[in-house]
Formats: C-alpha cells, sequence, structure tokens
C-alpha cells in the first residue's frame, strides 16, 4: 500500500518514468501492480528495468553474512530473468538493461549474451542499455558502445554515475551521446 501512495505521488508530480530492477526488492511488481490498478496504459507510462542481480536477502536486512544480491550477467540468468520482467512490466518497458556492467562481469566479451540481447531486443521491441557504476566506468562505456550483433550497436543508452563528485566518465558519456546513445 506505502509503494501505492509513492507511485501515485510520482505520478501526481508529472513522473511518467519509473526505473526498475530484478534486484531491487519487489520493484517490477510493485510497478506493475501499480499499473494495472491504476489503468495506465502502456503509451503514457514508460518503464526500464535492469537484468544480471538476483535479489537473494528477501526483504531481511541482516542475512547472516550472505549477500543480499548476486550478479550474474551469463546467457541463461537473463534467459530466466527477461520473462519476469515481461510478466510484471512487459506492456511498458521502453528499456531493458545490463545491470551494472563492469569489465570482471564478463558481459562485454559474452558473444552469446549479446546475440541473446539483441534477439530479445528484436523480439520485444525494447531500447537495450547498461548501467556502470565503477571507477572504470568511462572504460566500460566506450567498450560497451563499440559492441555490434549483425552489424547494428548493441547498446542504445547508458545509465552512469555522474555527480558533482563523480565526473571522471564525463567523456566517455559525451562521446556516447554524440553517437547517438541516450544517457
Amino acid at each position: 500500500a506505502r509503494a501505492e501512495t509513492v507511485l501515485d505521488a510520482a505520478y501526481d508530480a508529472g513522473v511518467r518514468w519509473f526505473d526498475c530492477a530484478r534486484s531491487y526488492g519487489e520493484s517490477e511488481s510493485f510497478v506493475g501492480g501499480w499499473l494495472e490498478k491504476r489503468g495506465h496504459a502502456a503509451e503514457d507510462v514508460s518503464v526500464s528495468s535492469k537484468w544480471g542481480y538476483r535479489y537473494t536477502a528477501g526483504w531481511r536486512v541482516d542475512t547472516g553474512g550472505d549477500p543480499h544480491e548476486v550478479k550474474d550477467h551469463s546467457p541463461a540468468h537473463l534467459a530466466s530473468q527477461w520473462p519476469e520482467t515481461d510478466a510484471f512490466i512487459g506492456a511498458h518497458v521502453r528499456l531493458y538493461q545490463v545491470h551494472s556492467a563492469t569489465f570482471e562481469s564478463g558481459i562485454l566479451e559474452n558473444v552469446a549474451a549479446h546475440a541473446a540481447l539483441a534477439a530479445l531486443r528484436d523480439e520485444k521491441g525494447w531500447a537495450l542499455g547498461l548501467s556502470v557504476s565503477s571507477p572504470a566506468q568511462g572504460d566500460v562505456v566506450a567498450k560497451a558502445l563499440a559492441l555490434e550483433v549483425d552489424g547494428k550497436r548493441l547498446f542504445d543508452a547508458v545509465q552512469a554515475t555522474y555527480n558533482v563528485l563523480e565526473q571522471a566518465p564525463g567523456p566517455a558519456l559525451q562521446a556516447a551521446f554524440d553517437a547517438g546513445a541516450t544517457i
């Protein structure tokens, strides 16, 4: 009920784009349920979501030292997560992103994951993006935007950490914008 109150206030204030992720607890369920209850049409409200982390905390603050979420950028994990996103918010999804892409996660070299993402884009019509937040995020963005599948750039958008204290990815974000990516 509290989630719906917050979503109603955001909508009343003019917000028409909501950001979710498979690892944000039950965000897709909350947003999807709210969209359905309020009758907000897909052409009136947009949602972005992210895949690549599995939420494991089950609403527990103390997990006994176990992680709250586990990163997995494998094609198998993508195949298990995108149908869940589609079930909760599919008609409203405009952007589907790799959650926290890094060099270490292997997503930038995983050709099978690239092919699966491109097929998903073609099948569902979702734009593809990646979120980045590591100290190397500028380099990750540059590498990601050079990736192509069948001659077409794989990623359409970048969500980066950029603020008064963190401006290192600025040149890479500008280059991405200049190349037509949404920032």
